[in-house]
C-alpha cells in the first residue's frame, strides 16, 4: 500500500563544486539553515535527524559526524544518526526519515547529507571512493569506479550496440541543463564534438562521461500530514519507496548491462505507490557516469532494455521531452559530493514538483522518481513523490 503520512515541506542545497575555505560542518549548517529558518520552520520543531555521509574519515579525518554536524547547525541534543551506503548514503538517510514519520515515532524530522571531497588530492579521493567496492577482489588489484562503469559501458555496447557518441549525448544534455542551474558545479554548455574529445579515463569513458569531485550539502524537512499544514500549502507527498542490494563482487553478477538492485528497488517503489513508469512525469537518476544514466533509465522502466540511448538522441529525456531525466543537470553537471547526492536528488524532485525550479522547470510535474545508486550497484534506493494537489 502507498505511504500515506510523509511529506516534504522544505528542501535546499548549497552550491556544489570545489568550495574552497568552507568546511564539512559549515556546508552542512548552510543547507540546514536554508531548509529550516529560511523556510520559516523553527529548528526547535525538529525532533530527530538522519544524516548521509560516506567517507569523512578518509577525506577530512572525522568520524562520528552525526552529532558533530548537528551541533554546529544549532540542533544539539536531538537524536542524530549517520547513514553510510556509499553514493546512496543520502537516500538511505531519507528512507530512515520516511520510516520514522510513517511509524508515528516523530512528526517532524531533518534529513541531510554532506561531503567535503576537495580537501585531499585526486589520488586520495580515488582511493577513498574505492572503499565502496570489494577490496579483496577488485579495488586492491586496481579496479576503480571509472573502470567499473567502463566495463558496464562495454557490456551495454556489446549487447545493444550503444556507442561512445550515445554516451556523449548524455553529457551534452546534462551540461545544457546545468548551465541554467546556479547551484551546479558546471554551468557551461558543451558541444557533442567536445564531449567526444578522446581524453579517455577508462575506455570507452572519456573525461566528459564522468561526474566531478565535489563538495556540497543538502537538507530536507519531512513532516506528518497534520504538521505539514503548519508549514506550507503545497507539501510534496512521498508515496513509494524501495531499496535493494546486490553482490558487491562484480564476478557474482549475471551481467553489467543492467543493475539488479535498481530494477528491484524501482519495482518495490512502484508497487508501494500503486503506480507504474508510465505514470511518472520525470526522473532524477544517478548519473555518476553517462552510461549509468542510460542503464538507469532502462532499469527503472522508463525505456525498454537497449533503448535508453535512443531516447536521449530523440530528445525524450530533455527538459521539454516526454520523459525528462535530470532536468537540473544531474551528478554529471551539478556535481557529486557523495553523501549529499541522494538528499540533493530529493531536493530537485521537491523543487520541480512545487514549480520552484526556475529556468530548469519542466512543463509537466505532478509525479517524479528519484534513483540513488551506491558504489557498484550493491545498494539502490528509489523514491516516488507527487504534488499533494495532484
Amino acid at each position: 500500500m502507498p505511504l500515506n503520512n510523509t511529506n516534504i515541506v522544505s528542501g535546499a542545497q548549497t552550491k556544489f563544486g570545489a568550495l574552497k575555505g568552507i568546511s564539512l560542518r559549515e556546508m552542512f549548517a548552510e543547507a540546514v539553515d536554508k531548509a529550516t529558518a529560511d523556510a520559516g520552520i523553527p529548528k526547535e520543531d525538529i525532533q530527530a535527524a538522519f544524516i548521509g555521509t560516506f567517507i569523512p574519515e578518509m577525506l577530512v579525518h572525522q568520524g562520528h559526524t552525526a552529532p558533530l554536524l548537528l551541533d554546529f547547525a544549532g540542533l544539539k541534543g536531538i537524536p542524530a544518526t549517520r547513514h553510510e551506503a556509499a553514493c546512496a548514503s543520502g537516500a538511505t538517510a531519507l528512507r530512515a526519515g520516511i520510516m520514522a514519520i510513517e511509524s508515528g515515532l516523530y512528526d517532524t524530522v531533518l534529513v541531510a547529507g554532506a561531503e567535503k571531497m576537495t580537501s585531499v588530492s585526486t589520488n586520495k579521493v580515488t582511493e577513498a571512493l574505492a572503499a565502496a567496492a570489494d577490496d579483496d577482489f577488485e579495488s586492491a588489484v586496481g579496479l576503480t569506479f571509472p573502470g567499473v562503469f567502463g566495463m558496464a559501458a562495454v557490456a551495454h555496447m556489446d549487447k545493444y550496440g550503444t556507442t561512445e557518441e550515445d554516451m556523449a549525448r548524455v553529457a551534452v544534455k546534462a551540461h545544457k541543463n546545468g548551465a541554467k542551474n546556479p547551484l551546479a558545479q558546471f554551468q557551461k554548455e558543451i558541444t557533442l564534438e567536445k564531449a567526444m574529445t578522446p581524453r579517455y579515463i577508462a575506455w570507452p569513458l572519456k573525461l566528459f562521461d564522468c561526474s566531478p569531485i565535489s563538495d556540497g550539502a543538502a537538507a530536507l524537512v519531512l513532516t506528518s500530514n497534520e504538521k505539514a499544514k503548519e508549514y506550507t500549502d503545497l507539501p510534496v507527498k512521498i508515496v513509494g519507496t524501495g531499496q535493494a542490494s546486490a553482490s558487491m563482487n562484480l564476478c557474482d553478477r549475471d551481467q553489467l548491462a543492467s543493475f539488479e538492485a535498481s530494477v528491484k528497488a524501482s519495482r518495490a517503489a512502484y508497487e508501494m505507490a500503486g503506480l507504474s513508469p508510465k505514470d511518472m512525469d520525470f526522473a532524477v537518476v544517478h548519473d555518476c557516469f553517462t552510461i549509468a544514466e542510460i542503464i538507469a533509465s532502462e532499469d527503472i522502466g522508463f525505456f525498454e532494455p537497449g533503448t535508453g540511448a535512443k531516447a536521449v538522441e530523440d530528445g525524450i529525456t530533455a527538459m521539454d521531452g516526454d520523459k525528462p531525466i535530470n532536468p537540473m543537470g544531474g551528478l554529471k553537471a551539478v556535481g557529486h559530493p557523495v553523501g549529499a547526492t541522494g538528499v540533493k536528488q530529493a531536493v530537485v524532485i521537491y523543487r520541480e514538483l512545487i514549480g520552484d525550479a526556475g529556468a530548469n522547470q519542466i512543463p509537466k510535474h505532478d509525479v517524479g522518481l528519484m534513483h540513488n545508486f551506491g558504489g557498484t550497484g550493491a545498494t539502490c534506493v528509489v523514491n516516488i513523490m507527487r504534488r499533494s494537489d495532484a
